[in-house]
């Protein structure tokens, strides 16, 4: 029988102090682009979930600073966590919705593809079902109009369909479920807090 895992998701809002070496003593730690939580959120590094898309992506392959960090450094493994194809699909829509953001669908998963094969890391792709699975969950919460769900809970999807094995607890701290305008951040949290009254997950508060 395989020995069950502690996963833990960090986002980039605040985690309260003395959370680091509970963090850290994962045996899955899983950050998002900048990984602003490293820090007070410990340092261990196994996965990072980057935006390929826009802006966000073409920042953290621009220069090496983003590749040089200590933890890009530590990670195992990049997952690209906007899938192509769908992406691909909204640049017309958005064209007409939100002319604003003309560079939201450019897609650079090829030059995150080619760092990890450069440093010997694996890529992960998230895939198009579990954007259109969580988009179909989100309904149930009353969303406001919103482009795209957040990153963080693509990636908290992508863990609970595809990553997560039988016993594994996963775990979430930083999640604040605002920022960008444009991310679904109240029906994010109800989602959320569905999951956790389930026993899916847990939020890591102290």
């Amino acid at each position: 029988m395989p020995v069950s895992r502690r996963i833990v998701i960090v986002g980039n809002g605040d985690i309260p102090e003395g959370l680091a070496g509970v963090i850290d003593s994962a045996n899955m730690v899983i950050r998002f682009n900048l990984c602003r939580s490293a820090g007070r959120g410990g340092f261990k590094t196994d996965v990072i979930a980057a935006c390929n898309t826009g802006r966000p992506a073409l920042d953290m392959l621009a220069g090496g600073r983003w590749k040089a960090s200590e933890t890009v450094r530590q990670a195992q493994e990049i997952w690209c966590v906007r899938t192509s194809e769908v992406f691909a699909a909204m640049r017309g829509v958005l064209a007409q919705s939100h002319p604003d953001l003309d560079d939201f669908c450019d897609d650079y998963t090829i030059g995150f593809e080619t760092f990890a094969e450069a440093t010997g890391r694996k890529l992960g792709r998230i895939p198009a079902s579990v954007h259109h699975a969580v988009d179909a969950a989100l309904k149930a919460y009353d969303p406001t109009p919103y482009v795209v769900p957040s990153s963080g809970l693509i990636a908290i999807a992508h863990v609970l369909e595809n990553v997560a094995e039988q016993g594994d607890r996963i775990s979430i701290a930083g999640f604040g479920h605002q920022g960008w305008q444009w991310h679904p951040f109240a029906a994010e949290r109800r989602w959320v807090n569905a999951l956790i009254a389930a026993g899916h997950l847990d939020r890591l508060d102290s």
